[in-house]
């Protein structure tokens, strides 16, 4: 998966919101490791990230879903200041390795990626 804007409005303007959520994925990417693709619409823009983990942007905050609360039956969110992308993208790094342990690749997505890997290697110059 390369790391993209999959969605963005019509109008081709880059919104606040999209230029946060953009630093925030190159931050994950480069810092992290961690790929994602963002999605832009109605002044808000999504950086998806892994599977129960979606990162929400209006271009002043960030939040993401970190749990569930039975007594309330709501979910409960985490949310950090776009000023720092740096920051909110080491906790959402935290959230991401919970959820990969709970959630790995399941084994036939696993041997896609290798044969995808094997593919491109042998077709490398």
């Amino acid at each position: 998966m390369q790391d993209q804007i999959i969605a963005g409005p019509g109008n081709g303007k880059k919104t606040q919101a999209m230029l946060s959520a953009d630093l925030l994925r190159q931050t994950l990417q480069t810092e992290h490791g961690i790929q994602a693709d963002i999605h832009v619409g109605y002044d808000l823009a999504l950086v998806s990230v892994w599977v129960g983990l979606v990162v929400w942007c209006d271009g002043h905050r960030f939040w993401w879903r970190t749990g569930w609360d039975p007594e309330r039956k709501r979910p409960v969110y985490a949310w950090h200041p776009a000023i720092e992308p740096g920051r909110a993208a080491r906790r959402i790094a935290f959230r991401y390795a919970d959820l990969r342990a709970d959630h790995p690749l399941s084994q036939a997505i696993g041997d896609l990626g290798h044969a995808a890997s094997a593919t491109l290697e042998e077709n490398a110059p």
